[in-house]
Order: structure tokens, then C-alpha cells, then sequence
């Protein structure tokens, strides 16, 4: 596990099962059982808080990270790992959680 890779997830409900993309640093999947992540939906809004994402990420159809849903999981619910963010498109990422909670360093971030 590491960050910016997008598993697939068994949430309790409602959520269900569902894509999630990891959002904590990559030491913590090593000592931790719990993580954040954000969860990924078909749900698509156009806004700043979100990602999109496609075949090249490994998705079946258009959908979007949501940062407005950020959660904390526990290692046992991630059960198989789709894909992982390309590198080039981690600050659309970092610009979407600044949006989310209002970090407007994040936002105005050029790296």
C-alpha cells in the first residue's frame, strides 16, 4: 500500500464497497491499521473538490475522487488494489483536498 494508489474498499454501510484513493504518507501503511483515504464515486458534480479519473486510472467508467468524503479506514477493509494516481496528476489531488478543507495554501500551490 502507498499513497495515491486506488484499492478497492469493503465499507461499512452506507458506503459499501466501493474504489477509495490512500491518502496517508507511505511509512504509515506500515505501522498503522488505520488510513486516511478519500472515497471515489460515479457521482460526478464538476467541482473543485473533485478529481476525475477514467480507464487510464483504472476505472470502468467515468467517476471522481470526492475529497468533500474523506475517511479514515481500517487496513482490513481495502481488498485489492485497482491502480495508482499518475505522478504528473498528484497536485490536482493536493488542489482538491485544499478546496475541501479550505487550505488555501493547497489551492494556489503550483507543485
Amino acid at each position: 500500500m502507498k499513497q495515491y494508489e486506488i484499492w478497492w474498499a469493503d465499507l461499512p454501510k452506507p458506503a459499501g464497497r466501493r474504489p477509495v484513493l490512500l491518502l496517508s504518507r507511505d511509512d504509515a501503511y506500515g505501522v498503522l491499521s488505520k488510513f486516511v483515504a478519500a472515497e471515489i464515486t460515479a457521482t460526478i458534480r464538476h467541482i473543485p473538490i473533485e478529481v476525475p479519473l477514467g480507464k487510464g486510472e483504472g476505472m470502468l467508467k467515468p467517476c471522481v475522487v470526492n475529497c468533500d468524503n474523506l475517511r479514515t479506514i481500517s487496513k482490513v477493509h481495502l481488498v485489492e488494489k485497482i491502480s495508482r494516481i499518475p505522478a504528473r496528476r498528484i497536485r490536482e489531488v493536493k488542489r482538491a483536498v485544499g478546496y475541501a478543507l479550505a487550505w488555501d495554501e493547497l489551492i494556489d500551490a503550483n507543485g
